[in-house]
C-alpha cells in the first residue's frame, strides 16, 4: 500500500482546479475562466487499489502582489510546496510564459520531486508540434516524468495518476475509505457561491468579494444555510444584488442546486451581501474570512 501528499502547483489559470476534480472523479475545487479563483489550499483524495493520493490545490503562484489578500495567496501555495512527496507543475500547452519560468526556478529551490504536466493538450490542433513541445519542457529542469494530458477531457489520467502512485511512499491511508474532501461542508457552501458570483460577475468584481457561512444547520433531509457575500464598496453591492435582486437570486437558485446535488438532500440557502471597506487589503478581515496564508 502506497500513500502520499501531492501539491498541484502552477501559474494562474492552467487548469489545476479542473485536473484535481478530474484525478479524484468528482468536483472539489471550485472552477471559472478567470485566473486566480482558487484562494485556498484544497484537499482531494484519490482512492485506488493499491494506493491513497492526497491532492493539494493551491492558488496560482503570481508576481503581482499589490493587496494582503494576494500576498497571502502567494503564502498558500508556496508553503503548499513543503512537507510534501511530490509536486505536480502544470502548465497550459503551447504557452509556457514568464510567470511559468517564475513558478519553475521557484521549484528549484525545494528536493520533492517534481512531475511535469502539460495540460490543455485538447487545444493544440497539429499534434505534430507535441512532441518537439514535450521535449523542449522536459529538458527545463529532471522531471520526476513528463505527462501530457487533457484534465477537461479526461484524457491520459489513467497514465498520470499511475505515474504519480508510483511516486508515493509505503504507508497506510491518510484518509478513510470515501472520503474525497480534505475540508468540511460549510467550506463546500461558501466556495461554491463563490463559483457562481465569479462565473455571473464581469471584470474585477470577483477579486473584490468573498463569502462567509454564518449558518448551517442540518436537520432530516434538509440543510438550513445562510451566507454573507462581503464587498469592498457600495457600488459593488448594488452590483452583485442586482435590479430588484434579481442578480442575487439567481445566483442563489444556481448555488443552492448545486449543493443539493453535492449532498444528496434539499438545502434553503439564504443569501445577502455586505460592504466591508477593503476587506482584501485588511489582515483582521483575511484571517476572519479563513484566507490566512496557512491555508
Amino acid at each position: 500500500m502506497r500513500s502520499g501528499i501531492v501539491t498541484i502547483a502552477g501559474r494562474p489559470n492552467v487548469g489545476k482546479s479542473s485536473l484535481l476534480n478530474a484525478l479524484v472523479g468528482r468536483k472539489v475545487s471550485i472552477v471559472s475562466h478567470k485566473p486566480q479563483t482558487t484562494r485556498h489550499r484544497i484537499q482531494g483524495v484519490l482512492h485506488a487499489d493499491d494506493g491513497q493520493v492526497v491532492f493539494v490545490d493551491t492558488p496560482g503562484l503570481h508576481r503581482l502582489q499589490k493587496r494582503a489578500l494576494n500576498r497571502m495567496m502567494n503564502d498558500a501555495a508556496a508553503g503548499a510546496l513543503r512537507d510534501v512527496d511530490l509536486v505536480l507543475f502544470v502548465v497550459e500547452s503551447g504557452r509556457f510564459t514568464d510567470e511559468d519560468q517564475a513558478v519553475l526556478e521557484r521549484l528549484a529551490r525545494s528536493d520533492v520531486p517534481v512531475g511535469l504536466v502539460v495540460n490543455k493538450v485538447d487545444r493544440c490542433e497539429d499534434k505534430a508540434v507535441l512532441l518537439p513541445e514535450l521535449q523542449r519542457l522536459a529538458a527545463l529542469r529532471e522531471f520526476a516524468f513528463v505527462i501530457p494530458v487533457s484534465a477537461t477531457r479526461r484524457s491520459n489520467l489513467d497514465a498520470l495518476a499511475a505515474e504519480i502512485l508510483g511516486q508515493m511512499p509505503e504507508g497506510p491511508p491518510l484518509y478513510p475509505e470515501g472520503q474525497v474532501v480534505g475540508h468540511d461542508d460549510a467550506f463546500t457552501v461558501a466556495e461554491v457561491v463563490r463559483e457562481k458570483l465569479t462565473r455571473n460577475l464581469h471584470k474585477e468584481l470577483p477579486y473584490s468579494l468573498t463569502v462567509e457561512v454564518e449558518h448551517f444547520e442540518r436537520e432530516p433531509g434538509i440543510d438550513r444555510i445562510s451566507a454573507v457575500i462581503w464587498v469592498e464598496r457600495a457600488s459593488q453591492k448594488k452590483i452583485v444584488i442586482g435590479e430588484q435582486g434579481e442578480t442575487l437570486k439567481k445566483i442563489g437558485t444556481a448555488a443552492r442546486r448545486e449543493l443539493e446535488r453535492t449532498f444528496g438532500h434539499k438545502v434553503f440557502l439564504k443569501l445577502w451581501c455586505n460592504v466591508r471597506e477593503n476587506w482584501s487589503d485588511d489582515l483582521k478581515a483575511l484571517r476572519r474570512f479563513g484566507l490566512t496564508g496557512d491555508g
